[in-house]
């Protein structure tokens, strides 16, 4: 009932998963992934142990083939499971079961496993491989567009409803504190892969640190500009750096936040408050 891919990151070290489905908060029981380990979607009749499992057994040292073989084989209700997994690695793996509802089925690449159930054709899975091995840029960008490719392939034959993104690098969460880098989930939605590329959009924004090409000095003339914005916006303080502060840390800016500089975005965030 759900199309997804899991994915790798050799560059960046980040595995991650993107989903689809007719089925409300897909987000709950579908991705796992864990840093330094590998990424799982379990979906069909959605296995939720086969996440830790394989994690275990990578851990173990099995690659992606090997974990889907002893998953499959331990499990009776294996003619109905579909899963894909990205060990540590970057290896990739997909497993259909025989009982599985027309059109299901998968692909498993350099990087990437693609797969889905109750599908229009198996155009959705080709489509989701095709670009994710012709997109570059950040892992999350090119599953969100080969999940993007997948529904305009065809998709779930049923429709939509909800859509996931999740992306883990050592130390990419908030803060620093834990490996969640992109968590994102649209659980019921009509449009729910259009309002996960928005919400995707506002979390590079808040979430993910400014870029150097994105980070701009405060001239004299710049922060009179900003001091009259922010004024505007009833942000003052003894100085004007105090001001600017109090500013983004109220708007949620602090990844974004330098000393005597300014980040792009949230210039042009400001301006068109």
């Amino acid at each position: 009932m759900t199309y997804s891919i899991v994915g790798y990151c050799e560059k960046e070290k980040e595995w991650g998963v993107a989903v689809q489905s007719k089925f409300l908060a897909v987000g709950s029981a579908v991705p796992f992934a864990v840093a330094g380990v590998g990424a799982v979607a379990t979906q069909s009749f959605a296995n939720t142990t086969y996440g830790p499992e394989a994690f275990r057994l990578i851990r173990e040292g099995k690659s992606a083939e090997e974990v889907i073989k002893l998953l499959t084989d331990a499990d009776t209700g294996r003619a109905e499971r579909q899963v894909g997994i990205i060990d540590a690695e970057g290896r990739s793996a997909t497993y259909t079961g025989a009982n599985c509802s027309d059109w299901a089925g998968g692909i498993a690449g350099k990087h990437f496993a693609a797969q889905g159930n109750i599908l229009v054709s198996a155009e959705t899975v080709e489509a989701m491989a095709r670009t994710f091995e012709a997109t570059d840029g950040p892992l999350a960008e090119r599953l969100l567009k080969a999940l993007a490719a997948g529904q305009e392939a065809g998709g779930d034959a049923r429709g939509m409803q909800s859509a996931a993104l999740l992306v883990v690098k050592e130390k990419g969460g908030y803060g620093g504190f834990n490996d969640r880098f992109v968590d994102l989930r649209v659980d019921d939605h009509p449009s729910p892969i259009g309002e996960l590329e928005r919400i995707y959009a506002l979390h590079e924004l808040y979430l993910q640190p400014s870029r150097e090409d994105e980070i701009i000095p405060i001239d004299d003339e710049l922060e009179q500009e900003i001091a009259e914005k922010i004024g505007q916006l009833g942000y003052t303080g003894a100085t004007f750096d105090d001001a600017l502060r109090s500013y983004l840390h109220t708007e949620n800016f602090e990844m974004r936040e330098h000393d005597r500089k300014i980040d792009s975005r949230v210039l042009a965030y400001l301006r068109g408050q």
